[in-house]
């Protein structure tokens, strides 16, 4: 069982950065692949970055890609999100997620553990 708790959302002024983090409890962090969805008022939940459990091969949505980072910091069981050049748009819940098994990154559904997600508004 892996729980994950996210932070670091808040408010942001277009143009602006956050960096979200998610940290899993459970001593095997390093064998899950993780991943950061957002979903905003309305809309479906939509894929936003994924990160092998080595941190080497990173995948992100093409409305992020250049933006946002994501990273992972086995050693402390976190992931990371750096979001830059913020957007309205870019307002939602921003969840993590953890799976054991090699996931198609994008679908949810890929997915076994889920956080409780931070909101992230971005003001223009």
């Amino acid at each position: 069982q892996v729980q994950l708790v996210e932070s670091g959302g808040g408010l942001a002024q277009a143009g602006g950065s956050l960096r979200l983090s998610c940290a899993a409890s459970g001593p095997t962090f390093s064998e899950y692949a993780m991943a950061w969805f957002r979903q905003a008022p309305g809309k479906e939940r939509e894929f936003v970055a994924a990160i092998s459990w080595s941190g080497e091969n990173i995948f992100y949505a093409n409305s992020v890609k250049g933006r946002f980072t994501a990273s992972r910091d086995n050693a402390k069981s976190t992931v990371y999100l750096q979001m830059n050049s913020l957007k309205a748009e870019d307002t939602a819940v921003y969840s993590c997620a953890a799976s054991r098994a090699p996931p198609q990154p994008t679908i949810p559904r890929s997915y076994d553990y889920w956080g409780q997600g931070t909101q992230v508004t971005v003001s223009s």
